[in-house]
């Protein structure tokens, strides 16, 4: 599964800047409510919810902003937030799949459309997209002062289907439907997880020069920066070239 390392780790790094920070909070405060909504405000009995307090603790959200997002998501006067995604295709065939939380439908479809219209790209149908990703769990895992060893072989006996290493950590990929099963199982060996996702990852990618490549890069920042997109998934190849310039 070719660029699976290069896409976490990238991924990774940008959310660990400080000026990424708020953005992370903002879609993990999105990742709460729809949860708190859902299945109530407690994460004992809320695994969607135990889920996104999991990745607040990753991200070094504050115990009182997490609390309060919760309590906010609790009030019956906090307005529901609605699921879109979009299949797409930026310039030179590019595969982009975005998916959004919104509480305004229309904002959010216009947002999209105007972003891909600026770059060339074009909207796609529901499904168009399918035979390009697959979803897949994938975990995060620092591997900080554990034998890196034993905690692999932790992870395939919990049924990892794929583990990547790079620097101190470890990137765990499962098959969707095993996903909660996994997320089970670090729980109990006491495993921290810095995130835990359900992730589109493509089948192929495809490498474009490096000119082409910052072109699709804009259009896809441009997406992320969009208060309504929570994950944007692409078949661009992430070169070292293109990730330098970027």
């Amino acid at each position: 599964m070719s660029g699976h390392n290069k896409w976490s780790t990238i991924k990774r790094k940008k959310g660990a800047l400080d000026s990424k920070r708020s953005k992370i909070f903002s879609k993990i405060i999105k990742d709460i409510t729809v949860a708190v909504k859902e299945g109530g405000p407690d994460p004992d009995a809320n695994a969607r919810l135990r889920l996104a307090v999991s990745n607040a603790k990753g991200a070094n959200m504050p115990k009182d902003t997490l609390q309060r997002a919760i309590n906010k998501a609790s009030d019956k006067n906090t307005a529901a937030l609605q699921e879109l995604t979009f299949e797409c295709y930026a310039p030179h065939g590019i595969a982009v799949f975005v998916e959004c939380l919104t509480d305004n439908n229309n904002r959010t479809v216009a947002s999209v459309r105007s972003i891909f219209n600026k770059f060339g790209g074009t909207m796609g149908t529901n499904g168009s997209l399918g035979f390009i990703f697959q979803r897949k769990g994938v975990f995060q895992i620092p591997i900080k002062d554990r034998d890196a060893d034993e905690l692999e072989m932790s992870l395939i006996e919990a049924g990892a289907d794929e583990i990547e290493r790079d620097d101190d950590y470890f990137t765990v990929y499962t098959k969707m439907e095993d996903f909660a099963a996994m997320q089970k199982s670090l729980e109990e060996m006491n495993i921290e997880c810095e995130n835990a996702e359900l992730q589109r990852i493509p089948n192929t990618t495809t490498e474009l020069p490096l000119e082409e490549g910052l072109k699709v890069m804009k259009l896809i920042n441009m997406l992320e920066d969009d208060d309504d997109v929570q994950a944007v998934y692409h078949t661009l190849e992430m070169t070292e070239e293109l990730e330098n310039a970027e």
